[in-house]
């Protein structure tokens, strides 16, 4: 077993092309993501956090650089159902319902992961607490469950590599909250952990901390690697936690080369 990195992101730059000339979202970009680690992304908006997201899920292309998963680009891992992706919009099929939304990737392609047997569509409903509303549609569904019905969904194939897009943005804060521990549960097993890397984009600097295993930080505009915060907190990570001296303080570094970015 060699100690080649889980993702590679390898002096990643990208330049649109607009009307007035180009546009650099992203400029010399380096990260290593090591596999069943959580790293979380966040800067201020229009940074490229999510444009990094599409790069390593092979939405799209660098301008420069390289994006590996694995060793291999990340069409490979695509093919292999490796990747899942979890939106801040849920884009439930209104006319499915939870079970039939959750079984559709495997309805889509005959593949799951490496081979793997795919988890079964009933155990992943129960998994993310939805087992009595297994029949329901999304209409009538709140806004936490249709995103637990998406994260199951994603799950499906069994991905070896989470990527999340301000999942929660969406949410009130109370839901917000909640959803951040069902994350923790679900994912926070060792086995899980083990086998799952998550790449996790958010503006909350309190859900970074409490979900994170390191924090990277992009600066403004051509976004950068401004800095990256390893938060050495012992899990499973517990509601209470938010207030101990330990968590206040990674909460305080954070903000701190946050307020660094905007004043840069």
């Amino acid at each position: 077993m060699t100690d080649q990195p889980h993702v590679l992101i390898d002096s990643v730059s990208v330049v649109y092309t607009t009307a007035s000339g180009g546009l650099q979202a992203l400029e010399r970009v380096d990260l290593a993501v090591r596999r069943g680690e959580f790293v979380s992304i966040i800067g201020p908006s229009g940074c490229g956090k999510s444009t990094l997201l599409r790069l390593v899920g092979g939405l799209q292309k660098p301008t420069a650089g390289r994006v590996l998963i694995d060793g291999e680009p990340p069409r490979q891992a695509q093919k292999r159902k490796q990747i899942g992706f979890v939106f801040q919009d849920p884009s439930l099929l209104p006319w499915r319902n939870v079970i039939d939304n959750v079984r559709l990737p495997l309805q889509l392609s005959r593949r799951s992961s490496i081979g793997a047997s795919p988890p079964d569509p009933v155990a992943l409903v129960d998994l993310v607490g939805l087992r009595e509303f297994s029949r329901y549609y999304p209409h009538q569904l709140s806004g936490g469950m249709q995103q637990r019905v998406a994260l199951a969904r994603c799950l499906a194939t069994a991905p070896s590599l989470l990527l999340m897009d301000e999942p929660f943005g969406a949410l009130d804060e109370i839901t917000r909250s909640a959803m951040r521990y069902e994350l923790l549960r679900i994912w926070g097993s060792e086995a899980a952990r083990r086998a799952c890397s998550v790449l996790f984009v958010t503006h909350s600097v309190t859900e970074a901390v409490l979900l994170s295993d390191r924090i990277v930080v992009l600066s403004p505009r051509p976004g950068r690697v401004a800095g990256v915060l390893e938060v050495d907190l012992p899990r499973p990570r517990s509601e209470a936690m938010e207030l101990e001296p330990e968590f206040l303080d990674y909460v305080r570094r954070l903000r701190s080369l946050l307020r660094q970015q905007v004043a840069a």
